[in-house]
């Protein structure tokens, strides 16, 4: 590429700035341009001129995508910065007396979005009445920097701590205990649970809580059934198929469940809230985030 225009002989605009922190986000063409609401082709060709003009290339084209450049890295901390001063801006205008509104992303596991978010959610809805959610439900860690989400609760180990890129709030400790239905014959109940009919998350959760402690405690015994998430295993208990370990939060709402044991030793995590912290100021996130923060409850 040519490199005969100085950096300093362009002057980036916000709308570069906006198509640029879009295609780090994305790392593809088609995901900047969902996120830009544009085609593909429009912003091809809005990379190719800025690359141009800046004579500079912002972006290694691979087979992963997109990757960026350490300057594009930089320029895009800036681009963060300037996006979230103009919502803020566009917020200060509207005055702090109108209420708030815009959409919030939520992205959290299954079994927390069942048994934690949902909730606390209407008391939320009632208070903002023009706040849009919406809510992720997926084993999958989106990103808070690349903006796959606002805010983010996610469970880990009980010695870990966010990202420092991050911010966050520990919102207490989550416990475990072995379950079945009611309606298991009492007499099946009480048999050891190495002699249980096991139900535990697939393999696309091998470091969940619940997995580790039966692969430590239960070495020998094999899951007769695997499901795809910890509300999976919550449904197939409901419907008499065995034993598994559910969060302690999930038996209130479920009373065809009961627990077979005390909270495991060693089988906990903390559940963390999270967000960005260019965005976490911004009303209807910093709205949001408050409302959590204040209400999750953990037994």
């Amino acid at each position: 590429m040519k490199t005969d225009i100085a950096y300093s002989q362009y002057s980036l605009s916000a709308t570069d700035l906006g198509i640029l922190l879009a295609l780090v986000r994305g790392r593809t063409l088609a995901d900047a341009g969902a996120r830009l609401g544009a085609d593909t082709s429009t912003v091809f060709r809005a990379v190719q001129r800025i690359e141009k003009q800046l004579g500079q290339r912002l972006f290694e084209r691979s087979r992963q995508g997109y990757l960026p450049s350490d300057a594009m890295l930089a320029m895009a901390r800036h681009a963060e910065r300037i996006e979230a001063e103009l919502e803020a801006a566009r917020a200060a205008a509207r005055g702090p007396a109108d209420p708030v509104s815009g959409r919030v992303r939520l992205t959290t596991t299954d079994s927390v979005l069942r048994g934690v978010v949902l909730p606390v959610l209407p008391a939320l809805a009632r208070q903002h009445p023009l706040l849009q959610l919406e809510l992720r439900s997926t084993n999958e860690v989106l990103s808070l920097t690349r903006r796959d989400a606002d805010l983010a609760l996610r469970a880990v180990s009980p010695t870990q701590k966010p990202p420092d890129h991050l911010i966050g709030r520990a919102l207490g400790t989550l416990r475990f205990v072995v379950c079945a239905a009611k309606t298991l014959p009492p007499r099946q109940r009480r048999l050891p649970l190495e002699q249980q009919d096991w139900v535990a998350p697939d393999e696309a959760m091998p470091e969940h809580p619940s997995v580790r402690w039966r692969r430590k405690a239960l070495p020998r015994t094999t899951p007769r059934h695997l499901v795809d998430g910890i509300v999976g295993v919550a449904d197939a208990l409901h419907c008499g198929l065995g034993v598994g370990v559910l969060p302690l939060f999930m038996l209130p709402q479920m009373p065809s469940l009961v627990a077979l044991t005390d909270p495991l030793a060693d089988c906990e995590s903390r559940l963390w809230l999270l967000a960005h912290p260019e965005s976490r100021h911004l009303r209807r996130i910093a709205a949001v985030y408050q409302h959590l923060a204040a209400s999750v409850q953990l037994p």
